[in-house]
C-alpha cells in the first residue's frame, strides 16, 4: 500500500473529496484506511460501561486506499508515490518533489 499509518493525505473521490486529514489506521488485506475526520458514520451503541448513556455516536469508517493521495512533505499537494532503495532501506518518495514520506 502506497500510505501508512500516521501519512497526511487528501480524499481525491467520494462524498468527502477535497478534505485532508491523517491516517489513523491501515488495513493492507481489505486494502484500506481509517483517516480522521473523514467518512463519518452514526453509530447506534447500547448502554455499556464505558458508555452507560448509549445513544448514537459518530465515528470514522475506513475507506478504499485508491481514493486518498499523501500530501507531499514539500508542497502540501497530493502526490503519488515511488520507491527508492536507500542507505540500503527501500523508502517511499513523493513523485513531485523527490522528497522521503517516511522519516
Amino acid at each position: 500500500m502506497h500510505v501508512k499509518k500516521g501519512d497526511k493525505v487528501k480524499v481525491i473521490s467520494g462524498k468527502d473529496r477535497g478534505k485532508e486529514g491523517t491516517v489513523l489506521e491501515a488495513y493492507p488485506k481489505k486494502e484500506r484506511v481509517l483517516v480522521e475526520g473523514i467518512n463519518m458514520i452514526k453509530k447506534h451503541a447500547k448502554p455499556s460501561q464505558e458508555n452507560p448513556q448509549g445513544g448514537i455516536l459518530n465515528q470514522e469508517a475506513p475507506i478504499h486506499v485508491s481514493n486518498v493521495m499523501p500530501l507531499d512533505p514539500k508542497s502540501g499537494e497530493p502526490t503519488r508515490v515511488g520507491y527508492e532503495v536507500r542507505d540500503g532501506k527501500k523508502v517511499r518518495i513523493a513523485k513531485k518533489s523527490g522528497k522521503a514520506l517516511d522519516k
